[in-house]
């Protein structure tokens, strides 16, 4: 059996379409998952909702993207088809995503390898093996990242793993958020960006200025005020350039599948990685159109099961 291919419907054109659609308006499976609440070496804690299935099942693992959760149409398409191909699985939240605010000051960002890397192998030790990891958007970039940096010793604990419209060049992403249409997904992340930092300034007073965070328009100002020195970053620019996953994807040594559409609105074709600039574990599909985690398909009012599939495909044959 081939890989399946992408076919954009006729009726949804253009990258914003694709990716608005497949956000709000498509019909996504509900899939009953089981959470629990891991507590975190550092005192904090991450809920990891759970997909049960039989012992010895295939097991896959995934990191949604920013601000999403287990509740992501993207996830519940994954989750669906791992039930219905009898897998079991798991959804980690990123730190403030599950609909509680985390402990500590610090919550999370696109270069987490170290959480992304305790979670793997907390769910090793639960999975036993064979175990898959996928990464989508920013949880792409922070896995990419991590299998970069950990080379062969990635195949200790997972067998594979896709990730899908990862911003892996972060200083070309925020660049393209930050200007035009880019603006309008900005502004959607920001609304629960800001909300959780000025919460987080009522239990961890003095963090930073509460009325510079209101007044921050774009990522790399928020990412300036909040998230560059939460993690320990001097500023966005050093951020921006120390997390992006693109310079590590020629490091790894598991079987990945890299996922994206040419004409994705969060990241330019000029920054998508070449084979020159990835490891010969690395399988590159860029189709022509998709949008940012849209590829939706099919007669209106359209589905998004060649994303699942796709991935399943390749963890399965690695092709």
């Amino acid at each position: 059996m081939t890989a399946p291919r992408f076919d954009p419907p006729w009726w949804l054109r253009g990258p914003h379409a694709q990716t608005v659609y497949a956000a709000i308006a498509v019909r996504a499976p509900r899939v009953e998952l089981r959470r629990e609440r891991w507590d975190t070496p550092d005192g904090d804690f991450v809920d990891v909702d759970f997909l049960d299935g039989p012992a010895g099942a295939p097991w896959l693992h995934l990191f949604h993207g920013l601000e999403g959760s287990s509740e992501s149409p993207y996830a519940r398409a994954l989750m669906a088809h791992a039930r219905d191909h009898g897998w079991r699985g798991s959804v980690m939240h990123f730190r403030g995503c599950s609909g509680e605010m985390n402990r500590l000051a610090r919550a999370y960002h696109s270069g987490d390898t170290a959480e992304v890397e305790w979670v793997l192998e907390r769910v090793r030790g639960v999975a036993a093996r064979p175990l898959h990891a996928v990464g989508v958007s920013l949880g792409g970039n922070a896995l990419a990242k991590w299998l970069g940096e950990a080379g062969e010793n990635a195949r200790a604990v997972v067998e594979s793993a896709a990730v899908v419209c990862a911003p892996v060049d972060l200083m070309a992403a925020g660049d393209a958020l930050g200007r035009g249409f880019g603006l309008l997904y900005t502004r959607h992340f920001l609304a629960t960006l800001k909300r959780t930092a000025l919460a987080k300034l009522v239990r961890h007073p003095g963090l930073y200025d509460a009325s510079r965070v209101r007044a921050s328009r774009t990522l790399r100002e928020f990412d300036n005020l909040v998230t560059a020195p939460l993690h320990g970053f001097r500023d966005t620019d050093d951020y921006w350039t120390r997390a992006s996953a693109k310079p590590w994807l020629s490091r790894i040594a598991v079987p990945t599948l890299l996922v994206n559409a040419r004409d994705d609105p969060f990241l330019p074709e000029s920054a998508l990685p070449t084979e020159r600039e990835v490891s010969s574990a690395v399988k590159l599909e860029f189709t022509p159109r998709g949008g940012h985690v849209g590829f939706v398909s099919g007669p209106f009012p359209g589905e998004i099961s060649w994303l699942p599939r796709r991935i399943f495909h390749f963890l399965e044959k690695h092709e």
